[in-house]
């Protein structure tokens, strides 16, 4: 398992990309997804009664990326399904990416026993790997509207 927490911009859904592409080119089985849209799709199992057929589909790929694990406050069915989608996945390929530090994921959890199940099984058996650097994006970036001079109206 590799965890990439690093500031936006720095490149880490470029290495966890290029991660992927190398375990393709030397034929393994990877899916890459956003954690959130993982998220989406197994709450619509819980919705259509298809979870366990969406859960195996997530559970068989040799590589499984989760891009932008930990964005925000996860509900108790989210949270459930990260720790049935991990614990399944034992032993098998995880790269996530993440803005956020593993100390700083488990706030963001409703119930602290699923959190550290869930986040034992990731931070402890995984390799960090923690890029500090300017983000590669700072001219698209959108300045903050507090650094801006306020016009006054007439």
């Amino acid at each position: 398992m590799c965890v990439l927490p690093t500031p936006v911009g720095v490149g880490k859904t470029h290495i966890a990309q290029a991660l992927g592409h190398l375990a393709v080119c030397q034929g393994a089985h990877v899916r890459f997804a956003k954690t959130s849209r993982i998220l989406a799709d197994l709450a619509g199992g819980h919705a259509d009664r298809t979870w366990e057929k969406r859960i195996r589909e997530l559970i068989r790929p040799d590589v499984l990326i989760l891009d932008d694990f930990a964005m925000r406050q996860l509900s108790a069915a989210q949270a459930d399904d990260l720790y049935e989608l991990v614990s399944e996945r034992q032993g098998r390929s995880l790269i996530i990416t993440s803005n956020r530090a593993p100390s700083d994921w488990y706030p963001l959890f409703p119930n602290p026993v699923v959190a550290e199940s869930l986040l034992d099984r990731l931070i402890n058996t995984s390799h960090q790997v923690i890029m500090n650097g300017p983000s590669y994006r700072p001219n698209k970036r959108p300045k903050n509207p507090t650094d801006r001079p306020v016009k006054p109206l007439a």
